[in-house]
């Protein structure tokens, strides 16, 4: 399956992959922090839709878990947070399955970095990450860095 769609397609879809290197700015200050609220507001207000791969929970709350300044009650509430937020899921079957694994050795990815990848290019959406190795990686107009999101109200 090939890339389509150009850099606007996030406009005309209001579907976003987003992984778990932004997610976890929703709970933790750090570079990017701003935009990454800002894409979980515009969901919050109906603006965008959110999807991700079921594995984004682990990752995250992994993530979390080896940030010292969570303890546990802090990593199961935000898994709860994540949670109510009622993202779109999806799990590791079928064509996902599929093109996850094509990914990982096109790209030279992991499994995890490549579910999001396989997750957009299924969704014909944009994929945004903090990961600049992913970007440099994949080297395609439907992955994007945090810092280049741009969406008004």
């Amino acid at each position: 399956m090939e890339w389509s769609g150009g850099s606007d397609q996030m406009e005309e879809s209001k579907v976003l992959v987003l992984d778990a290197s932004v997610i976890v700015k929703w709970f933790n200050e750090e570079d990017y922090s701003d935009l990454a609220v800002k894409i979980r507001d515009f969901y919050i207000e109906e603006l965008l839709e959110i999807e991700v791969p079921e594995l984004m929970f682990y990752e995250v709350g992994n993530a979390l878990r080896y940030n010292p300044n969570f303890g546990i009650e802090d990593v199961a509430r935000a898994l709860r947070d994540l949670e109510d937020l009622q993202l779109i899921t999806h799990p590791l079957r079928g064509k996902l399955a599929e093109l996850t694994s094509e990914c990982a050795f096109r790209y030279g990815l992991t499994l995890y970095d490549s579910a999001y990848v396989a997750l957009a290019l299924l969704r014909r959406t944009t994929y945004y990450t903090a990961d600049e190795d992913v970007v440099n990686r994949v080297s395609a107009p439907l992955v994007k860095h945090i810092s280049e999101f741009k969406m008004s109200p």
